[in-house]
């Protein structure tokens, strides 16, 4: 294998991490129509969770990942609760208001991060059993790497299949749909808007959980996933239930340009990933404003 397909496949384990993290934000705010800013910082208590508990062993791992859907399921339910009071307006306010208000809890976990871990990244190794390499041709490539994308692929396969083929996912989608009429036919909105809250934040924790061996758990970590999980959100397209193939496209086209990108031109890197960000933006908008 040539340095571009090792990086290209580099490029499929980051794009595949930022889609589970970025999947749990399109269904807070599809769902909930929650602006979540402190969506980065449930990612990072992932990954300090498999730091505390994995220590080279699968079985911590295993516990590190259980922790974190404990977490991420009892984090997003008291999100909710906090959030529901800004929802529900139709003005630019709402969102507003969401987004100083999970900024400031984004602010506070920062902070106790740094003080429980201290300011510096800390090492995550994976598993012993998964610390070797497999030989791409001439390329040796990390085993927890090659189990992370197919992983990692198997979530966003479940993902799809939950909200298309099953009833909790037809609730979803009638609940993103049309608010009103799903309440008036009988569903109990507020429950199926605390699942989502709660499913995004599992899948923002487990993305940290498993990706941390990738990359470490480190102060800034989760302003940085947070960004590039925005972008993809808004790349991917409408913000929904139905909206992960869009977001799964959108976290690979950017894993791709976050490494390849790297390789071939690493002076314009920086400011490749938004140069993507405002061609897709220009595109949607003289799409939107062209007459029919």
């Amino acid at each position: 294998m040539t340095a571009y397909a090792v990086t290209a496949l580099d490029g499929l384990a980051y794009g595949l991490a930022l889609f589970v993290v970025a999947a749990g934000l399109t269904l807070i705010f599809g769902v909930m129509d929650v602006l979540n800013l402190a969506h980065g910082s449930l990612y990072l208590a992932g990954a300090y969770l498999t730091y505390l508990f994995s220590h080279g062993s699968l079985a911590g791992l295993a516990v590190a990942l259980t922790a974190g859907v404990l977490v991420g399921a009892g984090g997003g339910a008291a999100l909710a609760a906090a959030m529901r009071p800004l929802t529900g307006s139709q003005q630019s306010q709402g969102h507003l208001h969401q987004a100083l208000a999970t900024l400031g809890i984004a602010y506070l976990a920062a902070d106790g991060y740094t003080t429980v871990f201290g300011g510096a990244p800390v090492p995550v190794n994976p598993p012993d059993i998964l610390a070797g390499s497999l030989d791409l041709g001439r390329h040796g490539y990390p085993v927890y790497r090659l189990l992370f994308i197919v992983v990692a692929a198997t979530v966003a396969l479940a993902l799809h299949l939950v909200i298309t083929r099953s009833r909790s996912g037809v609730l979803l989608r009638a609940t993103v749909a049309d608010l009103g009429m799903a309440a008036a036919t009988g569903v109990n909105t507020r429950r199926v808007q605390t699942a989502a809250m709660a499913a995004g934040s599992v899948l923002a924790v487990t993305g940290g959980v498993l990706a941390a061996p990738l990359m470490g758990p480190a102060p800034g970590a989760d302003t940085t996933v947070l960004v590039q999980s925005l972008i993809v959100v808004v790349i991917g397209g409408t913000a929904g239930a139905g909206s992960i193939p869009g977001t799964l496209g959108a976290a690979l086209l950017v894993g791709q340009v976050q490494t390849v990108g790297v390789l071939a031109a690493p002076t314009l890197a920086p400011f490749a990933l938004f140069a993507v960000l405002f061609t897709v933006l220009v595109a949607r908008s003289r799409t939107a404003v062209r007459p029919a």
